[in-house]
């Protein structure tokens, strides 16, 4: 049984369809990103998975049960547009958001005091929320998130406002959280950190569900398209090329996707030409270029359709 499954999920603001007909099932023990343009129906989706919004048509259910307030203990949500107090110190508002949750005092506390600690927090408790840096907010944001021990773990953008030495630590921790059993599901912008951890992937486009599956699986399913290019001089000739898009690029390195049946040989015998070959490899695309290529399409199918 999957923890999570959205059926034909629909969410419309007016006219407006934010979530069209979306389908996708969340297995256990997995990090699960979801991705997408904003706008694209991200956060819209995860609202209706904790029950904030109803959906205007189909069915989504946690660990088999329809979404309800009885479903939340088993979540842990950290939203995009952060809720915390500002005038509350940080201990007691962590303990007041955790016994929201269920847990006791004893165990609240017990809880908190080995996540402040794990976090390098265990000196702020009497801190108000709102003298903390937006960095630190987050980190105890998180705290709230997760301190009740969920089953699902749910964050939208949980690397806003961290620097990379905490951001290192957040993704350390989810790794964790995961290897305990947690089932994790998280929307983000960054394509690196999704590269790097997530084992599925869901793509929205204008509220539509437009990839998903393993990502491993999707990245065979999109082919060696890429070339890589390491070299050593003028890099102007890349300029030329016709057929390819230009995925990355600095004044030694180039990645290259080939369209319309570019050969790779085309690009290796015009590189000679010019510059002084270190590298040239044929690669799976990066998760950042797949999203641009499926986005990208699907939009110029939609402006087709409308002109």
């Amino acid at each position: 049984m999957p923890v999570l499954s959205l059926k034909n999920v629909s969410k419309y603001f007016g006219k407006i369809a934010a979530v069209d007909q979306a389908n996708f099932q969340v297995p256990k023990k997995k990090i699960y990103g979801i991705l997408g343009p904003n706008g694209a129906g991200k956060t819209t989706t995860l609202r209706m998975v904790n029950n904030i919004m109803i959906p205007d048509d189909g069915d989504i259910q946690i660990m088999g049960l329809p979404v309800s307030q009885a479903t939340q203990k088993l979540v842990g949500y950290l939203p995009e547009e952060r809720g915390l107090y500002k005038k509350m110190k940080v201990y007691e508002q962590l303990l007041y958001l955790t016994r929201l949750k269920g847990l006791s005092v004893t165990d609240a506390k017990k809880s908190l005091d080995y996540w402040l600690d794990r976090f390098e927090a265990d000196t702020w408790r009497n801190k108000q929320i709102g003298e903390l840096s937006k960095g630190m907010q987050q980190k105890i944001q998180f705290i709230a998130t997760i301190a009740h021990d969920p089953e699902i773990c749910i964050f939208d953008e949980p690397f806003s406002g961290l620097d990379p030495i905490n951001s290192e630590l957040l993704k350390k921790v989810i790794l964790e959280l995961r290897g305990k059993g947690k089932s994790i599901i998280f929307a983000t912008h960054r394509m690196e950190q999704v590269e790097q951890m997530c084992d599925h992937i869901c793509l929205f486009n204008r509220g539509k569900v437009v990839l998903e599956g393993k990502l491993d699986e999707i990245k065979r399913s999109f082919g060696k398209n890429t070339v890589q290019l390491n070299f050593t001089g003028d890099s102007s000739f890349i300029d030329e090329f016709e057929d390819v898009r230009i995925n990355n690029r600095s004044s030694n390195f180039a990645e290259i996707r080939l369209l319309n049946g570019k050969s790779e040989q085309d690009i290796l015998r015009e590189a000679i030409r010019h510059v002084e070959i270190q590298k040239f490899e044929f690669i799976q695309p990066t998760l950042n270029e797949i999203f641009i290529s499926t986005v990208g399409e699907a939009n110029l199918a939609h402006e087709q359709v409308l002109a």
